[in-house]
């Protein structure tokens, strides 16, 4: 033989890949999202991984995170420059549908999306350049009704403890709060600023203070102000007395106190420390324009990251169609929650294979009878699988135990008339019939 060059295969950095026992428990947690969201009414929509460059910079300060689509061999008359892109959420790709389907769909549109998003990432614990996304969003047509914006956490906090995974905590602002503050202080560099204030409890009062200050130029006045502001924190039982105490300057403050306290006071069915107000969350991309959210992970202390983020958008859809279209939308970082937890030893292994019986195979000359006893065994919901070659008795129960398959099925064999299944898990073995017999429940 010549010899042959051998790629030696190594992972690539920021984008995960799952043994079985893990991608078990990874979909088990996309079934029970996927079940909440579509309990609360929300219809599942896919979108192409690939969108129009221009789709996804209609708003432009995302450039830097875009991976582009382009072939490694050109043809001649094609264009220089790349025409499409991988998708680096679904928000803006779910703007696009709505505004390319605008006559089929009903409104308010409530649409869910579980897919994997590209993001040029630097990849680390949490962070991925590849990674899922569920996300659930309301689009209206001129108006939408502040009440979804309510709906938005209660159906994530449903979801998340539905995982198991410990106590989770939404944090919720609105925008108009701070960049009311700001307007009336006459601050003209609001990015700067909110920039920073979104750091805040990642470097401290202390060092956004001396940033506004010497980099930002604002006066003492103004950043006292600011950080007032942007420190205060209320629960759902203080947040009348703590959010209504807020001077609004302007109207723009007044709307966003008015509409925080009214998505407050709709959570207040939920354990106190699920929901915190707090008024430090911006949220980087500037389509945002009112309730703004984030989730921590309350239980896991060393890690500090956003796992669930979202907020109301004025117009996202109006990119695409000349209509205003209204909209409301958060969504689980899926990938990077499984991710933290995982590295942590919370989320234990799953089933190595979705087989619940192995069928043993005596013989060739016996396939057929022993196909058709996996296959009676499959018509009544079981997963079976047929052991692929005649073996030893010992060496297909080895297999089965490898794969932590629970039951093996013997179909009837010389002095033994009837079919008979074996639970692993006890060494019990006992006569069976597949027109009846089922796997004892958990």
């Amino acid at each position: 033989m010549t010899d042959r060059k051998i790629y030696k295969p190594k992972p690539v950095s920021g984008f995960s890949e799952w043994l079985p026992e893990y991608r078990a428990v990874e979909q088990r947690w996309m079934d029970h999202i996927r079940k909440t969201f579509e309990s609360y009414g929300y219809a599942n929509i896919e979108t192409p991984a690939v969108e129009e460059l221009e789709v996804l910079t209609a708003k432009g300060e995302v450039d830097k995170e875009i991976y582009v689509i382009e072939r490694l061999h050109k043809d001649e008359n094609e264009k220089k420059e790349a025409r499409l892109a991988l998708h680096f959420d679904q928000t803006v790709p779910m703007a696009r549908y709505v505004a390319q389907h605008f006559s089929e769909l009903t409104f308010p549109f409530k649409r869910y999306q579980m897919q994997k998003v590209w993001r040029g990432e630097r990849p680390q614990l949490g962070r991925m350049r590849e990674f899922y996304q569920c996300d659930i969003d309301v689009i209206g047509i001129d108006n939408l009704p502040l009440h979804f914006d309510a709906e938005m956490p209660a159906v994530i906090y449903e979801c998340l403890m539905g995982l198991n995974i410990g106590r989770v905590q939404i944090r919720i602002s609105n925008r108009k709060i701070l960049f009311g503050l700001l307007e009336a202080l006459g601050v003209s560099d609001t990015v700067a600023v909110t920039r920073n204030v979104d750091k805040l409890e990642k470097i401290g009062a202390d060092v956004v203070r001396k940033i506004l200050n010497d980099e930002v130029k604002l006066s003492t006045d103004a950043i006292n102000d600011i950080l007032n502001l942007a420190t205060i924190h209320a629960t759902p039982k203080n947040y009348k007395e703590v959010i209504g105490a807020i001077t609004a300057r302007n109207d723009a403050m007044r709307t966003g106190i008015d509409e925080l306290m009214f998505v407050m006071n709709q959570l207040t069915h939920l354990p106190e420390y699920a929901v915190l107000a707090d008024l430090s969350i911006i949220r980087g991309l500037d389509y945002y324009t009112g309730t703004v959210y984030e989730a921590r992970l309350l239980d896991i202390a060393d890690f500090t990251s956003t796992v669930v983020a979202g907020g109301r958008y004025d117009d996202l859809a109006g990119n695409y169609i000349n209509k205003h279209l209204p909209g409301v939308g958060i969504s689980i970082g899926l990938s990077r929650l499984f991710d933290v937890l995982k590295d942590k030893g919370i989320i234990k292994p799953g089933a190595k294979c979705p087989t619940q019986v192995l069928v043993v195979l005596p013989s060739e000359d016996r396939r057929a009878d022993a196909a058709a006893a996996a296959q009676q065994l499959r018509t009544r919901g079981m997963n079976v699988e047929l052991f692929h070659k005649p073996a030893k008795t010992g060496d297909q129960i080895k297999y089965a135990n490898n794969k932590g398959i629970a039951h093996v099925w013997f179909i009837p064999d010389g002095d033994k008339p009837d079919h008979s299944v074996k639970t692993l898990a006890t060494q019990e073995q006992t006569a069976a019939d597949p027109a009846t017999w089922s796997p004892p429940k958990d």
